[in-house]
């Protein structure tokens, strides 16, 4: 099955349904056309255990993003500059380049080939249609692999609708409850409602087939009591809770919290999951360098321990 342009041509994607002409060309908060631009592609170390396996993860990271993170560790793709808005190349490299379904596909079978465990499309909300279409074009021409959506878990109900029956294993952030926080960090003050109503369908459509990640943020720990709390409550014995620890803030691009999570924090929500039964899932040892940080103009933007390169842009 292909899926035809038409649903960027009133966009309504994503949440914030802006309603662009994405066929006419870049455009809405997303910046970006019908057109489906990708950055890399490899086999990835840096996922929960399972997922990387032991050949690693076959993440392929799509540039550009519905969201606006104050703090966008991918800022050089996302299309997002330090003060989390939409941008254009005076402020962000906006790296990528634009790939038509066959390519998708081979890129998909090159990761197969390369002994990928899975596929993992990262932050691909604003272009589902072109994906969808490239993974089910893949499969017909043999990819056999499971499949795996990584995403903000800003979502709108019809583009998960359209990835139904194709994605195997959800990947969702849970990033906050906090419509407040979700505005000024994230620059989408309806994220709450709008990422637990797609996670929600998820554990309805894929029980025992999603994992939830939260990212720990310095100084917000209420926010974090949140989400655990959130999750206690709907999704405990329906997925599991991936904790990050990783927040880092990113010279000259960050306008998040400007220090690591203290050992204390780290300590605090550790002792959170004991209170609210949760001990399904992963928990990231505390992180506080940033050598693990990706720059996407390198053919290999992680570390050789953390990655293998098997398609990126310039090629």
């Amino acid at each position: 099955m292909y899926f035809t342009n038409d649903l960027y041509k009133n966009c309504r994607l994503c949440p914030r349904e802006c309603g662009a002409d994405r066929i006419a060309g870049p455009g809405g908060y997303c910046g970006e056309s019908a057109e489906l631009k990708l950055a890399f592609a490899g086999l990835h170390m840096g996922e929960e255990p399972p997922l990387s396996g032991k050949n690693g993860s076959g993440t392929i990271f799509v540039s550009g993003c519905n969201l606006g993170c104050a703090f966008c560790q991918n800022w050089q793709i996302s299309g997002r500059h330090s003060s989390g808005q939409n941008c254009d190349n005076r402020y962000s490299e906006h790296l990528g380049r634009i790939v038509d379904t066959d390519e998708f596909a081979a890129i998909c079978l090159k990761l197969q080939k390369s002994g990928a465990e899975n596929i993992n499309i990262v932050t691909g909300s604003h272009s589902v249609p072109a994906i969808a279409g490239g993974l089910n074009a893949a499969k017909i021409s043999g990819l056999q692999i499971p499949v795996l959506w990584n995403s903000s878990g800003y979502e709108n109900l019809i583009t998960l609708e359209l990835l139904d029956g194709i994605v195997d294993t959800w990947l969702p952030d849970l990033k906050t409850m906090d419509s407040t926080l979700a505005e000024n960090f994230f620059n989408a003050p309806d994220y709450p409602k709008a990422a637990a109503g797609a996670i929600q369908w998820m554990l309805q459509n894929k029980p025992g087939q999603v994992i939830i990640r939260h990212l720990i943020l310095p100084d917000h720990l209420e926010s974090t009591a949140a989400v655990l709390r959130w999750f206690a409550e709907n999704a405990a014995g329906k997925a599991q809770l991936s904790l990050m620890s990783q927040y880092t803030p990113i010279p000259g691009q960050s306008a998040g919290p400007e220090h690591f999570i203290s050992e204390k924090e780290y300590d605090t929500v550790l002792a959170w999951l004991t209170e609210y039964g949760i001990d399904d899932g992963f928990c990231q040892e505390l992180v506080t360098g940033d050598d693990w940080l990706p720059d996407f103009r390198r053919s290999n933007p992680f570390s050789s321990k953390l990655s293998v390169p098997v398609w990126h842009f310039h090629d």
